[in-house]
């Protein structure tokens, strides 16, 4: 689970939602054990007889707290938040807590394909479940606040809280009128950003004790492209541009800018031996993956990539870069290549893609499945080291107690046994 809570972010972005409702559980004395106030927006992708389809709505205004709704044993043990809303659509929050601390530990939401109104010409019907754990979490008797986006990630749907207010295990019936704000770090100036991009970061030079950059992994989302031959390209993964310009005031600054699967739409194109993958939205003109494979030794791999990017405060307006000599995420044509580590792709000089939770597939799909892993080498790496601590601790282990055993004999060797 990502959390995303960057109180500045609606402003500058211009984010619009649905207004907020407040879910109240009680037991059976009458009084609440869970009161929730927040506004959401659910993202997916589903399938349909023309090929994958995105959908984004939001939580409506009729929403209800089911019956199935719990505040536990004695308000002491786990406790529930389920919201119903549409035709079969259920959104649940499950609490737990220990003597100083409650959290929302997992998210689970159920949605109904055979909802046509939500999911028209869904090729699949029935409900289906995803859930995640979450870092929504507050001390007892204070309230979980967030004024811009709590985000969620679940397979392939995306659920974004803002302007939260959480708390359970209440002492009276009413918010705690102390508050814990997970976004304690001081945001940055960003300037005037995309309204289609979240702000990663904005690297800041100067002497310690200046401001402090604010850093937020993007969200991880499933894209899939799609042919006459059926899907040629399957790629979960969340993905950030790190860009170097010059601003309209002639300085030069490197920024990162999330990409938000909200406010982008998706699409691409298949061949025998190319697949491109390609992202739109109102600033983010194009982002363009190409992967090929190389028929003679039936590797799979990124080769080019063009962005085309609209930057209010760029002295050029926009930003453009592009690369179609890449040999990147290299796999064996039918099986998949997965990182979870951060990939930093230098693309050009100015121009860095960031990519995160890396898991796709180019050609020789099956379905909506993801063929044998390859794992990337930083995750290799990642797995090497606790080996390799472990390996040299065991190793002196094994020299201490040679060396004591050595000792010992020595100790012995001056006296005879009377």
């Amino acid at each position: 689970m990502e959390l995303l809570c960057f109180e500045a972010l609606l402003e500058v972005a211009g984010l619009v939602h649905g207004a907020s409702a407040v879910f109240v559980v009680k037991n059976g004395n009458g009084t609440a054990c869970i009161m929730a106030d927040f506004s959401a927006t659910f993202l997916t992708s589903y399938d349909t007889r023309s090929g994958p389809q995105n959908k984004s709505f939001e939580l409506p205004a009729g929403a209800e707290v089911s019956n199935s709704s719990s505040c536990g044993k004695e308000n002491a043990s786990d406790s529930s938040l389920v919201i119903t809303f549409g035709r079969g659509h259920t959104l649940t929050l499950i609490f737990t807590r220990n003597a100083t601390r409650y959290e929302v530990q997992l998210m689970r939401f159920a949605y109904n394909l055979s909802d046509t109104d939500t999911f028209p010409n869904s090729s699949s019907t029935g409900v289906k479940t995803v859930e995640s754990a979450t870092d929504i979490k507050a001390d007892i008797n204070k309230t979980y606040r967030c004024v811009s986006e709590t985000q969620v990630n679940m397979d392939n749907v995306t659920v974004t809280l803002r302007d939260a207010a959480i708390q359970a295990y209440l002492s009276s019936s009413n918010f705690s009128r102390e508050g814990e704000d997970p976004a304690e770090a001081p945001a940055p100036t960003v300037g005037k950003v995309p309204s289609s991009l979240r702000v990663g970061s904005s690297r800041v030079q100067g002497k310690a004790g200046g401001p402090s950059a604010f850093f937020m992994d993007p969200a991880v989302f499933r894209y899939n492209v799609s042919g006459s031959n059926g899907t040629c390209l399957l790629a979960s993964m969340g993905l950030q541009l790190n860009v170097t310009y010059r601003t309209v005031d002639n300085k030069t600054v490197t920024r990162e800018f999330n990409v938000n699967p909200n406010k982008t739409t998706f699409g691409g194109n298949c061949s025998a031996t190319l697949a491109t993958l390609e992202l739109h939205s109102e600033n983010l003109l194009l982002l363009a993956l190409q992967f090929v494979m190389n028929e003679s030794s039936s590797r799979v791999f990124l080769q080019g990539v063009q962005l085309n990017l609209t930057l209010p405060d760029a002295k050029e307006g926009s930003f453009t870069a592009t690369n179609s000599s890449l040999r990147a995420l290299q796999a064996t044509a039918g099986n998949s290549y997965k990182c979870n580590a951060e990939q930093r792709l230098r693309v050009t000089s100015s121009f860095s893609l960031n990519m995160f939770r890396v898991w796709l597939q180019a050609f020789r799909v099956d379905g909506d499945k993801f063929g044998p892993v390859e794992e990337c080498r930083l995750d290799e790496n990642s797995m090497l080291i606790p080996i390799a601590v472990g390996g040299a601790l065991a190793g002196l282990v094994l020299i201490v107690l040679l060396a004591y055993l050595i000792g010992r004999k020595r100790s012995h060797a001056g006296y005879q046994t009377i």
